[in-house]
């Protein structure tokens, strides 16, 4: 067996960005996980994996490419990240549910 057939984990970036790590709606519906390798898995409701694809960051910007090619952006300010329409905050960090 060559070094070609060793499989290999998926390459993770040895200092990933402050960003990395799950984002959601106060509401908790829209549920938004930033991983280390620079993908992006979003769930919505029961619908797990509703949105897949890649995203870079530059700063706190946020460039999303869907992986059905769909486009969007985000910025993170004070804590929150507000990504298109959407009002997302850290997994914990989110309002009370009223």
């Amino acid at each position: 067996m060559t070094s070609n057939d060793t499989p290999r984990a998926p390459q993770q970036h040895p200092h990933p960005h402050p960003h990395v790590g799950m984002w959601v709606t106060a509401d908790g519906f829209i549920r938004q996980e930033l991983l280390p390798d620079g993908r992006y898995d979003e769930a919505r409701g029961n619908r797990r994996s509703a949105y897949t694809g890649s995203y870079t960051v530059t700063g706190d910007h946020i460039d999303y490419v869907d992986d059905t090619g769909f486009t969007a952006t985000g910025d993170v300010r004070d804590g929150v990240l507000f990504h298109e329409h959407l009002v997302l905050y850290r997994e914990g960090d989110e309002p009370a549910r009223r």
